[in-house]
Parts: structure tokens; C-alpha cells; sequence
């Protein structure tokens, strides 16, 4: 394992060299004034970032799942992007999977040690029957966690595709994998605390990596999101928005018609714009692979 000395995500900061002795409102302006650095240096990760986007495309169209798996904040931010998923996409609880060191104890409290078992994480992954069909995106802001390298080495041993996400070149984990994604936010303003600059640049890039994932597998039309799972009362209503935009029909019209559908969006869409009832719309998006763009047009030919 690397020395953290050496690592850029453990080297001080000058801009806070003298943090402690500032107002309020100076560290305030400081810890701003670095996070604005951090949509550019995701910037540069974008043509790695978009193959990584290009593995899971084919990997979730082939059958298969994606996997987070990191240790401390690394693993929390796993699960944040996680378990947004299935209440935005519709898609089923175990379609992109977080894997975090310590289990799930450790999303709340530090499990000791966890992250530097290697074996752990290979047992984890075999336990969930990662396969071939799936892809393995190990974090780590240090890049040499050897969970998350352990993680790695077993994803590849079974023949998934991996991907490495760090905050240093040249990174340890990033040996492990096919893609390398390293976002180098460089120090942070509290030495070495990687849930600032780090973290914030490694959920914006698996924001990224889920949501344009969802885009290209037809869970997004325009900009809406026509697959969303209405449990709740907030999202009943954009259902109904979404649905009364996209159609041109009344609100009051737009419920109407989901209420056939048991409030799913995309055959009320289909069923709106082309005139036709509710199992026709499922067996057109069927068709179409849940792009209702497509299906709409095959209904109307």
C-alpha cells in the first residue's frame, strides 16, 4: 500500500494553511472557493467516464447488474447513487448493487479494519453472484484500498468489467481494472479529508454514470423521467405532470388515464399520443425496449 504522504489527496492545502484562525465567513469563502474546482476536474475525466457509461450500457442490456463497492465514504456514496435508482428508473432493487466494507453497519459507523481485508470483498462480491454479465466499479478517493483492490482483482478473476474510480494518478486500484477513472481534486482543505473535494467529484460521476445509463436504455423521455415509481404522493403528481407535459392533455385527463395504467407513465404516454388502449401500449413498448419515442411511432405505422 502506497504512504498516504505521499498521495495528493493527503498533501496540505495553501489555500487554509491558516483555516483555523479565520472568520467564519473566510472558511466559508475558502471551502467554496475549492469546490468550485471540482466540476472541472471531473471535466477531464469524461472520456473515461463515458466508457465506463458504455460497459454498463451493454452490461445492464445483456442481463447483467453494476456494483459499487468501497469502504468508509467511498462505499456511503456507492449507496446514495444506489438506491436512488429504483424510485427514479423503476428498475428492480438489485439492478445496481453498493458493496461497502464493514457491511451494513458500517454505513453509519466505522467498522475497524474492513477496509484492509482484502478477501473480505472477494467474498462479499461471490456472495451476490457477481458474474461476467456484470460490471464492478471499485472506489476509492487514496486509490489503494485494499478492499476495494481485492474487489477488483475478483471482479476480473470472474471475468466482469472493471472499473476504477480514485483521486490520484496512477492509482493502486487502478492496476485492478480495464477503466480508469482518476479525478485528481488535488488537497483538500482539511488535510487528507477525502468526504470534501473527493467525494463530492465521485458522486457527480456516478450521478453520470447511472443517469446516462438510464437515458440510453429508454428510462428517460426529453428530459423527463417516464419511469419513475410512483410510491408517494409527491411522485404521483409528477407522474401526472409528466405525463399532461408530454401529451398535451389536462391534468385532470392526464390522471385519468394513469389510473389505468396503475399510475405507470410510459403506456399512458403511448396510449395518449397514439389512440389506443392500455395493452397495446405495453406490447408496443415491449417491442421497442421500453423507448416509448419508438414505440409511439410503431404504434401509429
Amino acid at each position: 500500500m502506497e504512504k498516504l504522504d505521499k498521495l495528493l489527496t493527503e498533501l496540505r492545502n495553501e489555500s487554509s494553511m491558516n483555516i483555523d484562525q479565520e472568520s467564519t465567513s473566510n472558511i466559508l469563502t475558502i471551502i467554496n472557493e475549492e469546490d468550485r474546482t471540482v466540476a472541472d476536474s471531473v471535466k477531464k475525466t469524461l472520456p473515461a467516464v463515458e466508457k465506463a457509461v458504455d460497459e454498463v450500457v451493454q452490461a445492464l442490456k445483456n442481463g447483467g447488474k453494476l456494483f459499487y463497492v468501497g469502504a468508509g465514504t467511498s462505499g456511503r456514496i456507492g449507496i446514495l447513487d444506489a438506491v436512488e435508482c429504483p424510485p427514479t428508473f423503476s428498475v428492480p432493487s438489485d439492478l445496481v448493487q453498493a458493496v461497502v466494507a464493514g457491511g451494513d453497519s458500517a454505513i453509519a459507523t466505522a467498522v475497524e479494519g474492513a477496509e484492509d481485508d482484502e478477501q473480505l470483498a472477494a467474498k462479499e462480491l461471490a456472495s451476490r453472484g457477481v458474474t461476467e454479465l456484470d460490471v464492478v466499479i471499485g472506489i476509492a478517493a487514496s486509490g489503494s484500498t485494499p478492499y476495494v483492490a481485492g474487489a477488483l482483482q475478483y471482479a476480473e478473476e470472474v471475468g466482469a468489467k472493471t472499473v476504477s474510480l480514485s483521486s490520484n494518478k496512477d492509482s493502486l486500484i487502478s492496476q485492478y481494472a480495464s477503466i480508469n477513472i482518476e479525478v485528481v481534486t488535488g488537497p483538500e482543505v482539511l488535510t487528507g479529508s477525502t468526504r470534501m473535494k473527493a467525494a463530492s467529484a465521485h458522486k457527480m460521476i456516478l450521478n453520470m454514470i447511472t443517469t446516462t445509463t438510464m437515458i440510453k436504455i429508454g428510462k428517460v423521455y426529453e428530459n423527463l423521467m417516464v419511469d419513475v415509481k410512483v410510491s408517494n404522493n409527491k411522485l404521483k403528481e409528477r407522474a401526472i405532470n409528466i405525463v399532461s407535459t408530454i401529451t398535451k392533455v389536462s391534468y385532470a385527463d392526464a390522471e385519468d388515464v394513469l389510473r389505468k395504467t396503475d399510475y405507470e407513465v410510459k403506456p399512458a404516454i403511448v396510449m395518449i399520443k397514439a389512440d389506443i388502449g392500455f395493452a397495446s401500449a405495453q406490447e408496443y413498448i415491449k417491442q421497442t425496449d421500453g423507448f416509448i419515442r419508438e414505440a409511439i411511432q410503431l404504434a401509429h405505422k
